[in-house]
This record gives structure tokens, C-alpha cells and sequence, in this order.
């Protein structure tokens, strides 16, 4: 019936294709970024299952929870009726397709539900509070595994597949304390040390920002993309409300003169109500989706000068749709 998933490269990819790798016993997993389903990157068929990404041209399940992809559809006049499997604004994708087969009445295991419990809020980044979020559950763990550096992409993906079948047979907290997740994990709090220390060197606040509420993360200056973990700068700046990281895109490893934005809220709006929303920041600008949490977007530009006046306009726009949403 179906014989592969193409997931998110990221947890809740993981955890989405897990389940589904479960209900089917398939174990034919592949990773993909939204932008590589967009441009048609990959075959797909209606012999696939697609997870937390865009939906493609023809698939034969579709799990998603990304407004912007929804809206995407009515743009190219789908009906989300029409596709077999299910989205729903959830926090994760992994909720979306757990409820979908928990009411299909398919017997899930029992620990599938703190497995889909931790990927909620390590994928919607809700937390209550900065002790919350450093506390190492062994979601959290699983995550910091994925966050590892590897040599290549084709060895990241190699222990993504792995990572998947550990998840789909185990509970988390068994899958935290294997050899190679924990190697990986004590890979990553190497890193984070590092990463740290390139964001204090790399951050700060529009000039225009006297309320110091959107830290400014610019890559641009880097000629190799440098790893960071955006959320990492509440720890350097807890008041912050957002933070927003540029960097330019690379081809092959050479850098162009496009540009990746990347936004999401802090921990401060998850104790209040607002009405921020980064998804539709990038959409309004016409650049890119997400959730209100978080949302990323691309510009091209054919030239350093082109690209260095676009910069600053886009984040201008970006400063001032942030605001107008109160």
C-alpha cells in the first residue's frame, strides 16, 4: 500500500514518521526541508506518506499543521477534504497524525502519548518558563541528538533513520540512554558552548527597538553558515520577546547573496496573552510561513548590494509588522 515517508528533518519529522512507520511497518523513511517539496526536489507518489512538510503535487497520505501550507492550498485551489490523511492546527505534526490513527481506532503503544507529549512543546516551543525549558527530560535529550553536528548529511539522515525506529519501539526515556543518542548528545552540549558564544558576538537590537524586544541574530558576515540554535539567545537576553536570525543561503557550499530569515517568540509570551504572530509576519511580507511561534522566510537578490539593501528593508518590515500586531 504505502512503501516510504518523507518527514521534516527535525523532531517532530521523527516522531511523525515513528508513528506512521509504526501503522504500516514501513521502514523506508526519507528527510526533506519544506523548500525541497516545494521546488519538487523529490519524486512522490501516491505510494508515499508525507509528513510536516508542504503538501506535494500527489502523495498518498498528507499530515501537516502548518497554517501557511493550508493556505497554500486555496491558492492553488485544493480542498483539504479532498487528500486523504489530515491536517489540523496543532502543536506538532506528530499530534495530527497520532488523533488521526487513535480514531481510526488503530491500537497505538501506550508510550506514544509522552513521546507526542514532549515533541508539542519542544516543536511549538511552549514552555511556562527558562527552568522548564533547560530541564532535560529525555525528549529534550532525543532533541539535543538531533541537534548534533555530523560529518555529512547522509550521516545525519543515516541516524535519523535509525533514530525513527528507535522511537516507533521504544519509550523516550529508553531511547535517551542509548549508546549512540547519547554520544550524540554529549556531542551537542560541546556545541552549545560554542554556539553561545557566536551569538553573543553576532546579536543585538534594532537601533529603532528602544524596548529591546526582538534580538537580531546577522550571519551574513560568516563566509561558511555557522551553526546556531536561535533560542539559545534567551539565555543571553531573557526579556527578549523574539528572536529573529539572517543568514545568507548557501549552494553546494558556496554562499549567494540570498537570504534565510528565521523567527520565533520566547518563552516571556507563553505566560501572557498577545496577538504576535511570525507566520503571518512572513506571509504578509510574501517571504515565507510558519506557526505564531515560529516562521521562517527567503529572499533572492541577484547581487551583495541588492541583497544588503534588501536586508535592511526586510527587517524594517519584519520591526514594523511586529508592532502593528499590538
Amino acid at each position: 500500500m504505502y512503501e516510504r515517508i518523507i518527514t521534516h528533518n527535525d523532531m517532530d519529522g521523527v516522531v511523525s514518521a515513528a508513528i506512521c512507520s509504526y501503522v504500516f511497518q514501513i521502514e523506508d523513511v526519507q528527510f526533506a526541508g519544506p523548500n525541497t517539496i516545494i521546488k519538487g526536489g523529490i519524486s512522490i507518489s501516491e505510494r508515499d506518506i508525507v509528513c510536516d512538510l508542504p503538501y506535494p503535487l500527489l502523495c498518498g497520505l498528507w499530515f501537516d499543521h502548518h497554517e501557511g501550507n493550508l493556505q497554500d492550498l486555496t491558492y492553488r485551489n485544493v480542498t483539504v477534504e479532498g487528500i486523504e490523511g489530515r491536517f489540523a492546527l496543532r502543536d506538532s505534526c506528530s499530534r495530527v497524525v497520532y488523533e488521526y490513527f487513535s480514531e481510526k481506532g488503530v491500537a497505538l503503544p501506550s508510550y506514544f502519548e509522552q513521546t507526542v507529549e514532549e515533541t508539542d512543546a519542544i516543536d511549538s516551543f511552549n514552555y511556562c518558563s527558562t527552568e522548564e525549558w533547560r530541564r532535560e527530560t529525555p525528549g529534550k535529550l532525543v532533541d539535543y541528538s538531533l541537534k548534533a553536528s555530523s560529518p555529512t548529511l547522509r550521516e545525519k539522515h543515516r541516524y535519523m533513520s535509525k533514530l525513527v525506529k528507535w522511537v516507533r519501539d521504544l519509550p523516550l526515556k529508553e531511547v535517551a540512554i542509548l549508546p549512540k543518542v547519547q554520544e550524540r548528545i554529549e556531542s551537542y552540549r560541546g556545541e552549545e558552548e560554542k554556539i553561545l558564544r557566536l551569538i553573543q558576538e553576532d546579536s543585538s537590537f534594532f537601533s529603532y527597538d528602544q524596548q529591546e524586544e526582538i534580538i537580531v541574530i546577522d550571519l551574513t558576515r560568516h563566509n561558511r553558515r555557522p551553526k546556531v540554535i536561535k533560542n539559545l539567545a534567551y539565555l543571553l537576553y531573557p526579556q527578549a520577546l523574539a528572536v529573529l536570525e539572517i543568514h545568507n543561503l548557501y549552494d553546494r557550499g558556496v554562499k549567494t547573496t540570498n537570504l534565510g530569515f528565521s523567527m520565533s517568540l520566547g518563552i516571556n509570551l507563553n505566560n501572557q496573552e498577545h496577538q504576535k504572530d511570525l507566520g503571518e509576519i512572513m506571509r504578509e511580507l510574501n517571504i515565507g510561513d510558519g506557526h505564531k511561534g515560529a516562521a521562517a522566510g527567503t529572499v533572492y537578490t541577484s547581487s551583495k548590494a541588492q541583497m544588503l539593501k534588501k536586508k535592511e528593508e526586510v527587517l524594517k518590515k519584519i520591526y514594523e509588522l511586529w508592532m502593528s500586531q499590538g
